[in-house]
């Protein structure tokens, strides 16, 4: 079974940066679509960024395109999202996710498989 464990979150000012991490094991993930996803109070998850299985196509939600960026080294088994510009608007709980099936990213979250327990980032104004 394929286990996904986020971390790198936390508390920054408007403006700053951070850089999540997402640390896969358990199974082979380089054949997989990876995504970011996160959740506010009282909101749905939504999608943030996705990344094909070989990294080489990337998929941003419009709200951050242009400030994250999410990156994958297949050989450490791990997924990036570094985040710049941070906004109070970008306050949730982020979701690192892995999709069985899929090569290629999207951004239904139905379609992925595999999530980690996620981590908290507070973006204070």
């Amino acid at each position: 079974q394929g286990q996904l464990v986020e971390s790198g979150g936390g508390l920054v000012q408007a403006g700053g940066s951070l850089r999540l991490s997402c640390a896969a094991s358990g199974r082979t993930f380089s054949t997989c679509a990876m995504g970011w996803f996160r959740q506010a109070p009282g909101k749905e998850r939504e999608f943030v960024a996705g990344i094909s299985a070989s990294g080489g196509r990337t998929l941003y939600a419009d709200s951050v395109l242009g400030r994250f960026t999410i990156s994958r080294d297949n050989a450490k088994n791990t997924v990036l999202l570094q985040m710049n510009s941070l906004k109070p608007e970008d306050t949730a709980v982020y979701y690192c996710a892995a999709s069985r099936t899929l090569a290629i990213p999207v951004t239904v979250v139905a379609r992925f498989d595999y999530w980690g327990q996620g981590t908290q980032v507070t973006v204070s104004s």
